[in-house]
C-alpha cells in the first residue's frame, strides 16, 4: 500500500482533533473564566531507509540520510491561563481574580477543586457557593439579618449588622496556584482537579505571594480570541482538504498501477 494513504489519513485525524479544540474555544466564548485550549502535535516515527552519516566508500559518508516520515498524531490538549477581561456585573458576591491564582470549592465527592469562575450565590444557609451550589471555601456565612456584605481585594469578606456601626469580618476567601496550570485536570462546570504535574496547590491571602488580587462586582470573562480562532479554523479547514487531496492522489495513482 501507498504510504501515503496512511499518512494523509493520519493529517486529516490531527487536522479534526484540532477542529474539535477550536469549536470547544468559539463555544466556551461567554464563559466564565473560561481559558482557551489548543492541540499540540508530534511526528510520527520514521522509516530509515538510509542512515544518515553511513559510509559511502572508506572515505566518503552520507551528508544527509533518507527518512519517509509516517504521519501525525495529536499528543496534547494544552490550556492558556492568560488573564481574561474583567465584566462589571454590579453584584457584590461576583470577583474577579486579577492575576495567577484559583478559588478553592468544595466538590460533592468532598475534594477541592479549583475554578477561576466568580460568579457566587448565597445559598439558603447564607454560605457563598458556585453557580452549581458547591461550596466556596473559606468559612464564609452571611447572617441572614446583613444589610450589605463587602469584599476586599485581600479576600477579607466583611457584613454590615443592624445595630452596629463598623462592619464585621465573617470570613476570608483565600485563593490558590499552581507550579503548572496547565497540568490541571478539566472536569467541567468551570472546575480543576489537583494531578500530578500541575503540582501541590500554594494557598494564601489575595495579592501577596504571586497570588492575584480580588475585584468585587466583576465576573472575569473568556479569554478566548474570536479573531484568531476564525483564522485558525480557516487554517486547519485548508490544511484537512490539502490531506484529503493527498488521499485522492494516491488513490489515482493506485488505478493508473493496476491498469498496467
Amino acid at each position: 500500500m501507498i504510504n501515503s494513504l496512511w499518512i494523509a489519513k493520519t493529517g486529516m485525524e490531527a487536522q479534526q482533533m484540532q477542529l474539535d479544540v477550536i469549536s470547544n474555544n468559539l463555544a466556551n466564548v461567554a464563559t466564565n473564566g473560561f481559558k482557551s485550549g489548543s492541540a499540540v502535535f508530534e511526528d510520527l516515527m520514521y522509516q530509515n531507509l538510509r542512515q544518515v552519516g553511513s559510509n559511502t566508500s572508506d572515505q566518503t559518508t552520507l551528508p544527509t540520510g533518507l527518512q519517509v516520515g509516517l504521519g501525525v498524531r495529536t499528543v496534547a490538549t494544552s490550556r492558556t491561563f492568560t488573564q481574561g477581561a474583567l465584566q462589571q456585573t454590579g453584584n457584590t458576591l461576583d470577583l474577579a481574580i486579577q492575576g495567577n491564582g484559583f478559588f478553592q470549592i468544595t466538590m460533592p465527592d468532598g475534594t477541592t477543586g479549583y475554578t477561576r469562575d466568580g460568579s457566587f450565590q448565597l445559598d439558603n444557609q447564607g454560605r457563598v457557593v458556585t453557580a452549581n451550589g458547591m461550596l466556596v471555601q473559606g468559612g464564609v456565612t452571611v447572617p441572614a439579618t446583613a444589610t450589605s456584605v463587602s469584599v476586599a481585594a485581600n479576600g477579607v469578606v466583611t457584613a454590615t449588622i443592624p445595630g452596629t456601626i463598623t462592619p464585621q469580618s465573617i470570613g476570608t476567601i483565600t485563593i490558590a496556584n499552581f507550579v503548572n496550570p496547565a497540568g490541571l485536570n478539566p472536569l467541567g462546570q468551570n472546575t480543576y482537579q489537583e494531578t500530578v504535574a500541575s503540582g501541590q496547590p500554594t494557598t494564601g491571602t489575595a495579592g501577596a505571594n504571586g497570588l492575584g488580587s480580588l475585584t468585587e462586582g466583576y465576573v472575569e470573562s473568556s479569554n478566548v480570541n474570536v479573531v484568531q480562532e476564525l483564522v485558525d479554523m480557516i487554517q486547519t479547514q485548508r490544511a484537512y482538504e490539502m490531506n484529503s487531496k493527498a488521499v485522492q492522489a494516491s488513490d489515482q495513482m493506485l488505478q493508473k498501477l493496476a491498469q498496467l
